[in-house]
């Protein structure tokens, strides 16, 4: 994307926009704005507090979990233990025991791919998928001569159940899905999609980083065979953390192995469940922070509360964006619901102009660019110059969405 000190295409840069909006203000709105918050989709900032509380509190009291049988041991190995029922909980995970943590969606996504999708296997996917799921899948066609398969995006962000069927009639392994899309924000309909992957033999895996903690899933409802998750995005908890869920009977194999804390004579890592798929110290610390953060979740009310504020936030904030002469807004024709995301450009500056012009201008922090979605990016038109993502979560304010709107407009006025 176009760097700050560089011209987009109209020829102005971030740097012309805020100074030009900066000169339309009186003298005593020369101190720097507030910062505003819109980039969760990246990671949620800030956390509720009791998030930082508890990552200081286990810095000073945990032990390695699992370890040992003395207090920080026991501590730190019953605070993961109750981490990983409160998620199954949010998740309609059947079994705790097979929510196994990570450091991220990433980790885990790369952990079912390599675990699944072997020489020769066949794998589905859609263009809405992130790279974490897309760059797995092209290394396990380039490396394991794996058949991947990818089902377009409509340009307004829709998929065609049909055409998935279609795909799914070869015999498929894997079917890869992205519960949201990261750059439109888009929900799309995966207990449909896990139905018609089941019809035809295949498991479904759900990546989860854009919903879990904003928007309700239940794994056992909508029979979702794994459900991969991040922590520091919608689950309020910290960067390093996140997982796996597995439905009964779905076996992934392990990515690393190491120690475990539990049968240290065996040749290899462990078969059993959760340690199956955590070899070394968990990041435990982490792990008690994400506890706090789905804690908050729960005490608003759970996910469906969640996205209810959120929802409310973000057609505000498209609403507004559309009434401005020259803003385009992509997506927001999925069947099932938003996630919290805007996505847009403004004339035909490029994005990074924008976002430069509201961070520096306005004080109000989006990301702009590909958003590691280059397949969204090219059913939706942007690939030239990507898009300017405003991303929410509950505790943003409508005082926020409005300045965020007033910025956009005033930018598309000087640009």
């Amino acid at each position: 994307m176009t760097p700050d000190n560089l011209a987009g295409p109209s020829g102005r840069t971030g740097r012309d926009l805020s100074r030009d909006a900066a000169d339309g203000r009186d003298a005593a709105a020369d101190e720097r704005p507030p910062l505003i918050y819109l980039d969760n989709a990246a990671t949620t900032c800030p956390k509720p507090p009791q998030v930082a509380r508890a990552v200081a509190e286990a810095l000073d009291t945990f032990g390695g979990a699992g370890r040992g049988v003395h207090p920080a041991s026991t501590r730190a190995g019953l605070a993961v233990h109750r981490c990983r029922r409160q998620v199954a909980e949010l998740l309609g995970a059947p079994d705790p025991r097979r929510v196994c943590f990570a450091l991220n969606a990433t980790e885990a996504l790369n952990t079912v791919i390599a675990g699944l999708v072997g020489p020769g296997d066949r794998a589905v996917t859609t263009a809405a998928s992130h790279n974490s799921v897309l760059r797995p899948l092209n290394r396990a066609a380039d490396e394991r001569s794996a058949d991947v398969a990818v089902l377009p995006v409509a340009p307004d962000g829709g998929i065609d159940y049909a055409e998935l069927d279609r795909l799914l009639r070869v015999p498929t392994r894997l079917l890869m899905v992205t519960h949201a899309s990261n750059l439109t924000g888009d929900v799309y309909d995966v207990a449909r999609m896990a139905e018609i992957a089941h019809a035809h033999g295949a498991l479904v895996c759900v990546d989860a980083a854009q919903t879990a903690g904003c928007y309700p899933i239940d794994m056992a409802a909508d029979r979702l065979d794994i459900v991969c998750f991040t922590g520091h995005k919608g689950l309020f908890g910290p960067q390093g953390t996140g997982g796996v869920a597995l439905a009964p009977g779905v076996d992934v194999p392990a990515l690393k192995e190491g120690g475990s804390g539990a049968r240290s004579y065996d040749r290899r890592q462990p078969d059993v469940y959760p340690e199956r798929l955590e070899a070394g110290t968990l990041n435990a610390h982490g792990i008690a922070g994400l506890a706090a953060g789905v804690s908050y979740i729960r005490e608003q009310g759970g996910p469906a509360a969640v996205h209810e504020r959120v929802e409310a936030l973000t057609m505000r904030l498209e609403q507004g964006v559309r009434a401005i002469a020259g803003v385009t807004v992509y997506g927001g024709h999925a069947d099932v619901g938003r996630c919290g995301i805007v996505a847009l450009n403004v004339g035909d500056l490029d994005s990074g102009t924008v976002a430069d012009a509201l961070a520096d201008g306005f004080g109000i922090c989006v990301r702009a660019g590909a958003h590691c979605a280059p397949l969204m990016h090219e059913a939706l038109g942007t690939s030239g110059r990507g898009a300017v993502r405003l991303s929410l979560s509950a505790l943003n304010t409508v005082e926020q969405v409005d300045a965020a709107v007033g910025a956009i407009a005033e930018i598309a006025s000087l640009g």
